[in-house]
């Protein structure tokens, strides 16, 4: 008997790109922490949009702000002001306690955006040769999925079949400084990373890397650019992921939770003497800042003001890794991760993380595999205890059926 989820899928497989391989579940609605799927089946989200959903499904607040901005004026273009801009700006501003704001979409677009402002400021500021500018980035890095980002990518997956490449980018380990500063010359004009990289499966680095990283840069009159696209805006119990070590980047790359799961929402932020290089022309986008974006994102930041929402993050986030943690010598071979942000290593003998990941839909509980038997767990911000002690059971069911 063919369902209504058959049916949904088997269109979209007809008439959609297959850059994607998703689990098959059709959401049809979705509040708080929980969606339901077109038969009707509820299920606990724990991606949350790779962190694009922090404050949950149709957070009350984020969809007032959006409603409230519908009617007067969605898109103005940067040709003219609008009544949202300077607003929005200055408050993320503050929270980010920097200057200046370059208002952009997607976190691919501002991770670009961020590039070529590094570079700019590098020709313009530090003096190095046009055309020789070089970026310092981590290996086992995700930055989006541009060709000049995949350029840097070490994964075959995201990188093969691509090129040419984009030149200009030196790769070292993740988490070893001393690697970091040997790779930096005099044609170095940043270092970009994650402070905890995500799609390498929620990969923590040493403490006091970042504060070295901070300090090297500072030293050697390089930029430190931080992607926080997936770490920041609450989700590992600090504003941003960089405050763990006080490690304050030049430039700083938002995305997605910025957007509040609504529209999509970037940005870079960083100092006046950096942002400040850009002059009219120079750079451009017909949807970045435009009003509706900028109802949402003031909106976003106002809750993030509140400190509620990274508290809720750093209390549920140890009873997670509390709970994940018993679960190692029990199926699982390690947990890391910081907040309410976890990657666990399934022992690869007992299966796949896809496989997991499909006895866990089953249950009702919704996960991301990464690489090989990695799996990702993001839940909402808004999710209780109660959901979090429930989701890590599911996880210790799966693993006993699969011993």
């Amino acid at each position: 008997m063919t369902t209504a989820t058959d049916t949904w899928i088997a269109l979209a497989e007809q008439h959609t790109a297959h850059n994607y391989h998703p689990l098959p579940v059709v959401v049809a609605e979705a509040s708080g922490a929980w969606v339901t799927d077109v038969e009707g089946r509820r299920y606990l989200d724990c991606l949350a949009g790779y962190s694009a959903l922090n404050f949950g499904h149709g957070h009350p607040d984020l969809l007032a702000a959006a409603h409230r901005q519908l009617d007067p004026v969605t898109l103005t273009s940067r040709a003219f002001h609008h009544d949202q801009l300077g607003p929005f700006c200055a408050d993320l501003a503050a929270l980010a306690a920097t200057d200046l704001v370059l208002p952009m979409n997607t976190g691919a677009e501002a991770v670009e955006s961020a590039i070529k402002v590094s570079r700019m400021w590098g020709y313009r500021v530090k003096g190095v040769p046009d055309g020789q500018a070089t970026i310092v980035v981590a290996d086992g890095n995700f930055h989006g999925r541009t060709t000049t980002i995949i350029s840097f990518s070490t994964d075959p997956q995201a990188r093969d079949d691509f090129g040419p490449y984009t030149p200009g980018f030196r790769v070292v380990p993740y988490g070893d400084a001393d690697a970091l500063a040997a790779a930096i010359d005099d044609s170095t004009v940043a270092v970009l990373l994650e402070p905890i990289q995500g799609e390498a499966g929620v990969l923590v680095p040493p403490p006091g890397y970042l504060s070295a990283a901070r300090v090297l840069c500072t030293e050697r009159n390089v930029l430190l650019v931080l992607d926080e696209i997936q770490s920041g805006l609450g989700r590992t119990g600090e504003t941003f992921a960089w405050q763990q070590e006080g490690a304050q980047p030049d430039l700083m790359v938002l995305g997605k939770a910025l957007g509040g799961g609504i529209v999509p929402v970037s940005a870079v932020v960083g100092r006046e003497a950096v942002l400040g290089v850009l002059h009219p022309g120079e750079h451009g986008s017909t949807f970045g800042g435009n009003p509706l974006a900028c109802a949402v994102g003031q909106e976003v930041v106002r809750l993030l003001g509140t400190g509620f929402y990274q508290q809720r993050a750093r209390e549920l986030g140890d009873v997670l890794h509390s709970r994940l943690g018993l679960l190692i010598g029990q199926g699982l071979l390690a947990v890391r991760g910081r907040g309410l942000w976890a990657g666990i290593d399934v022992e690869p003998t007992l299966a796949t993380g896809r496989e997991v990941c499909e006895r866990l839909a089953a249950r009702g509980l919704l996960a991301k595999d990464t690489h090989g038997s990695t799996i990702r767990l993001a839940p909402p911000l808004v999710i209780d205890r109660t959901e979090v002690e429930w989701a890590v059971d599911q996880l210790a069911e799966v693993l006993s059926e699969l011993s």
